[in-house]
């Protein structure tokens, strides 16, 4: 192997080790507590697209898209269409975003969202094992229980609830190229918003 090899098989590594998931490999199983009380678990939607969305009411950016609606619309849109879509809440207790569950219920019902569930995560564990970095953070994974994309939501890393209209959605780009047996154009992108604030 050349030299101009090994450093390319090294910067790939270095890549892959920044990713607690490294794209196209196995989406670890996890298991929470949902809003509801209900016990959700990824593994029991194996069959099926599934998108974990990083949530944070106090979050500037997340507000974004959840005032300006689109991050409902993106709920309803592919919920409709068989998607499973789970909302991870990993603020610890005293932190920015923390919410009790009647509190997380009545936000997605004043804000008319509709994710299959909202997951709390205040111990960070779900978070953690995905390294979720940013509010919101978009992972999504295929049918197969493999992750095709994590990153942003879209290419608008702003607050500017106008910059919605405009902005290009790698959520949409990637669950449209897979659902149609194309591979993902783009698998990682860096993800933009607020730290999640775990527990220290």
């Amino acid at each position: 192997m050349s030299h101009r090899q090994l450093l390319s098989l090294a910067l790939v590594l270095c890549s892959l080790r920044a990713f607690a998931v490294a794209p196209n490999s196995p989406a670890p199983d996890f298991k929470g507590t949902d809003s509801t009380g209900a016990q959700q678990s990824l593994s029991q939607y194996r069959g099926k697209y599934v998108v974990l969305e990083w949530a944070n009411q106090g979050c500037p950016f997340d507000r974004k898209h959840y005032v300006s609606g689109n991050m409902e619309a993106l709920q309803k849109q592919w919920t409709a269409k068989g998607v499973v879509w789970l909302s991870i809440i990993s603020s610890a207790p005293g932190e920015q975003g923390y919410v009790t569950p009647a509190q997380e219920n009545a936000y997605l019902k004043k804000m008319n969202a509709a994710p299959t569930a909202a997951i709390l995560d205040p111990e960070g564990t779900i978070g953690r094992l995905y390294q979720a970095k940013t509010t919101p953070h978009i992972f999504v994974i295929d049918p197969a229980g493999k992750l095709i994309y994590q990153g942003a939501i879209d290419d608008k890393p702003t607050t500017d609830l106008s910059d919605v209209k405009t902005a290009h959605s790698y959520l949409n780009e990637a669950l449209d190229a897979a659902m149609a047996g194309k591979p993902v154009p783009t698998t990682v992108t860096r993800p933009y918003g607020c730290s999640v604030k775990y527990a220290n």
